[in-house]
């Protein structure tokens, strides 16, 4: 088990982790502090838990609509596959027509062939 040492709010904390974790956690330690700076700049000195309080909610926000964005990529990820699954199907289904098609005009073709070496064959004539 790995261990961090982040601050976020001007406070220190020793965070432990999965071992291969640290940066993403300091990653996101930066975040979350970040945002409370960003905080600070906008409402000024409103008190520290407040601040850290508003800054949560925030990136609570952030996160319900990337969660919302997701559902909706998903679903549209389904629909797509569904209509993937159609084409392909519509597509097996006019390969097997074409090839239906095919081969009756073959057959077709065969019977005129032989139709038409029948009536070009010599006839024997007799005098």
């Amino acid at each position: 088990m790995a261990a961090v040492v982040v601050t976020i709010a001007g406070r220190t904390y020793r965070m432990s982790c999965e071992d291969g974790e640290e940066p993403r956690l300091e990653q996101l330690a930066r975040y979350v502090e970040g945002k409370i700076l960003s905080m600070r700049e906008g409402f000024g000195e409103i008190g520290d838990q407040r601040i850290v309080v508003m800054a949560a909610l925030a990136i609570a926000d952030e996160a319900t609509d990337a969660r919302g964005r997701a559902q909706a990529m998903e679903m549209d990820i389904a629909a797509l596959r569904a209509e993937l699954d159609a084409a392909r199907k519509a597509s097996a289904a006019m390969e097997a027509r074409v090839a239906g098609a095919l081969e009756d005009a073959t057959r077709r073709l065969e019977r005129l062939n032989a139709d038409l070496q029948k009536s070009a064959a010599p006839r024997d004539e007799f005098p």
